[in-house]
């Protein structure tokens, strides 16, 4: 059902659509998981709600007990091998428990099929609906969500920042160089929100460079220079500042970016996202190959 096929869940991410329908609350995730919170999933399974958190809390006790053991079989037919099946999101200033559609869909299909300790018929039901049309697209559908929803709202962070910086003359600025990154991203499905920078690790791996290559001597000063986030960014309450170059560095700076911070650094940065939950392994894969260079 779901894509979430990994290791291991975050254990937070942030959650880019939320609704309620028919009583059911569901959401979506920023790296596009569809999700159940425990409260819509209980409602699905026909079950109270403390059975589900139950089963979340103690899933480590749960495997090797027979509704564990089972609902666990599910999932590696889903090729799910996380050692969570829950991830931590907020919604409305409060921290809700956020069930993958995979895993939703498993513990679903065991109080339809395998429990005897609850009436089967309504997780019977919802089942055989949800099996018809996934439980992805019925999520989708009902938060009004598409994968292309988040990749608009990245170029909005991303123009919105570019039309707030401006800089004067002589100078350049890591934020503005690395369009080409930025934009490889956005198209690569990486969603650059309040979370995902990439200027901040480019700037900060850059500022060493010049400090350890002594750049000064040759090019002359960098300079603090006032940088604006949009106000829906947390970062625009905060008065920020961000180093500018002399327009003389930028040469050195473009043959930096191309042959030590893409192919040693980025990398690390991407598998630091993955690590996050914030992109899947895929999504780093393509983007690596759209910035790779024509031999």
């Amino acid at each position: 059902m779901g894509e979430l096929m990994q290791s291991e869940l975050p254990l937070e991410l942030p959650s880019a659509s939320f609704a309620e329908i028919d009583g059911i609350q569901m959401g979506v995730l920023n790296d596009t998981t569809p999700y159940l919170t425990e409260r819509g999933l209980a409602r699905l399974c026909g079950v109270n709600p403390k059975t589900i958190s139950d089963l979340a809390n103690n899933w480590h006790d749960e495997v090797f007990k027979p509704r564990g053991k089972r609902i666990k079989q599910l999932l590696i037919q889903q090729n799910f091998t996380a050692e969570r099946i829950v991830i931590k999101t907020e919604q409305n200033g409060q921290k809700i428990s956020a069930y993958p559609d995979t895993v939703c869909m498993a513990i679903l299909e065991y109080y339809a099929f395998d429990s005897d300790s609850t009436d089967p018929q309504i997780a019977q039901r919802n089942y055989r609906l949800l099996a018809r049309r996934t439980l992805r697209a019925f999520i989708y559908e009902g938060v009004g969500f598409s994968p292309e929803t988040l990749k608009l709202d990245s170029w909005r962070h991303y123009h919105d920042r570019i039309l707030l910086n401006k800089l004067p003359t002589g100078f350049f600025s890591v934020f503005r160089e690395i369009a080409d990154i930025v934009i490889s991203a956005i198209e690569s499905g990486l969603f650059i929100d309040t979370h995902t920078v990439p200027d901040i690790s480019v700037g900060q791996m850059w500022a060493r460079h010049w400090a350890a290559k002594n750049l000064e001597a040759v090019h002359g000063e960098r300079k603090k220079f006032p940088h604006e986030y949009p106000d829906y960014f947390p970062q625009s309450a905060a008065k920020t500042e961000a180093n500018i170059y002399p327009l003389s560095a930028l040469g050195e700076f473009r043959i930096w970016l191309e042959t030590t911070y893409l192919p040693q650094k980025f990398p690390a940065y991407l598998q630091k996202k993955i690590a996050q939950g914030l992109i899947p392994q895929s999504t780093a894969g393509a983007l690596l190959l759209s910035l790779k260079k024509p031999d």
